[in-house]
């Protein structure tokens, strides 16, 4: 009699290494590793036929639900036409349709989108530019970038210089360029205010660009502060003639309540002002169905490249810069957004998902409840170290994917769930913390 197959699971195990993942949690079984053979609308379905409610949009990026119709249909209509094809000296109609859309969506104050297909690459070309913006203007000193305590862009070299969570640091440090850390908005929007002023008039000449993440700090423990700090923050730098990047990677297209997440911290008193020299934009971009990211810049930015020699051109690539299939999936979803309305709408469901998780937010081990639009956090007073993975397995057996940061537990769901959807991921993770604390 022949052996049987082994199971994806194992198979995995034996050939892929994981994503910030212990693997010997896995190989273990402390923390469940899971197939998934197919997902659609909200559902991500497991071999076997279990199936789990996706509550943190699978990382971020799916907005629209899993295998949206509108999408795929784009992406293989695409794929009939022009699969791919470099961006250096050729472009085609999907990459300058997105760049017009895009730029648009700031009242054309930003554009020339620079693409990549992850959000640190996104991060990294913003810290570039604006390095290389200095050094084309003559001020070479202004080699240098401020963020945030707790801050988050990603783990490439350059984005790990500008992230403030030792877990990720601290192993890569004699790779990693530090950067200046302040306090943090979310901290005390004053006092932040406050420093950043004190630090910058003393520093403006070394620095090149303040780097934030605008209302949250995601990874930081869903970290919020109010949207009219970045307002302040965009008058100290132009104050100071140091750029401001907005790392819109988890917050933008829609998460907050805005496109871009910026948008609520404009200047009224500046005829729609206050945009930021440079906006990152990732994971939802696509509706999380391809790898994308971009940068939108100044045209003051993009102006300061413009030369007979290749030294001050911007030198940065990727192969797949600008792929006809990504960027066809990333208009697909915007046309989704403006055909559902789905801003209004999210505004509209959020409350009542708030509502649904009254029971939560009152919970004896709850602390600070919150939200920013389509994002809510709450922290647990566990008692115990291993939280994290108690509640992610409690939630699994409730068909739920929750996976929280620390004792941070999260919400981040796509912008479809039904009345049905709502409520069994609001019954579902109050039994699941009751359970993980018992």
């Amino acid at each position: 009699m022949s052996a049987p197959e082994p199971s994806l699971v194992s198979r995995s195990l034996s050939a892929v290494w994981h994503p910030c993942t212990q693997m010997q949690w896995h190989a273990d079984r402390s923390l469940p590793l899971l197939a998934i053979a197919r997902a659609q609308g909200a559902w991500l379905y497991a071999p076997d036929g279990s199936r789990y409610l996706d509550g943190i949009s699978s990382w971020w990026t799916n907005l629209f639900g899993h295998s949206h119709p509108a999408i795929v249909q784009a992406v293989r209509d695409q794929l009939d036409t022009l699969d791919h094809v470099m961006l250096a000296g050729f472009t085609h109609e999907p990459v300058v349709a997105l760049s017009e859309r895009l730029s648009a969506l700031t009242g054309g104050r930003l554009g020339h989108a620079f693409y990549a297909s992850d959000g640190a690459s996104a991060t990294e070309i913003a810290l570039k530019m604006s390095l290389h913006y200095w050094r084309n203007a003559g001020q070479v000193d202004k080699n240098e970038f401020i963020c945030f305590a707790g801050s988050y862009h990603g783990e490439t070299v350059g984005a790990l210089s500008v992230t403030d969570v030792a877990l990720f640091r601290d192993a890569y440090a004699p790779m990693v360029r530090g950067a200046h850390v302040l306090p943090s908005p979310a901290a005390g929007g004053a006092a932040a205010l406050s420093a950043l002023d004190a630090f910058l008039a003393l520093h403006h000449g070394r620095i090149a660009a303040l780097i934030v993440e605008p209302r949250v700090q995601c990874a930081g423990g869903m970290a919020m502060h109010e949207a009219a700090w970045l307002r302040d923050a965009r008058r100290l730098c132009d104050r100071y003639a140091v750029h401001l990047i907005a790392d819109e990677i988890a917050v933008g297209c829609g998460r907050t309540g805005t496109f871009f997440a910026c948008e609520q911290s404009l200047d009224a008193d500046a005829d729609g002002g206050g945009w930021p020299d440079f906006i990152c934009l990732s994971k939802g971009i696509t509706g999380g169905t391809l790898p994308l990211s971009l940068v939108l810049s100044a045209p003051a930015v993009f102006d300061a490249f413009l030369d007979d020699t290749m030294a001050r051109g911007f030198l940065h690539s990727h192969s797949y810069t600008g792929n006809p299939l990504a960027c066809r999936a990333a208009l697909a979803t915007l046309e989704l957004f403006d055909k559902l309305d789905i801003l209004q709408r999210n505004r509209v469901w959020a409350q009542d998902f708030t509502d649904a998780l009254a029971p939560l937010a009152t919970h004896p081990a709850a602390r600070n409840f919150r939200q920013a639009g389509m994002i809510w956090a709450l922290d647990i007073d566990a008692g115990h170290d291993d939280f994290s993975r108690r509640f992610y397995r409690e939630a699994l057996a409730r068909e739920l994917l929750l996976r929280p940061i620390g004792n941070t537990l999260y919400f981040m769901p796509p912008y479809v769930l039904d009345d049905a959807q709502t409520a069994l991921l609001a019954r579902g993770a109050l039994e699941a913390l009751d359970a993980a604390l018992a």
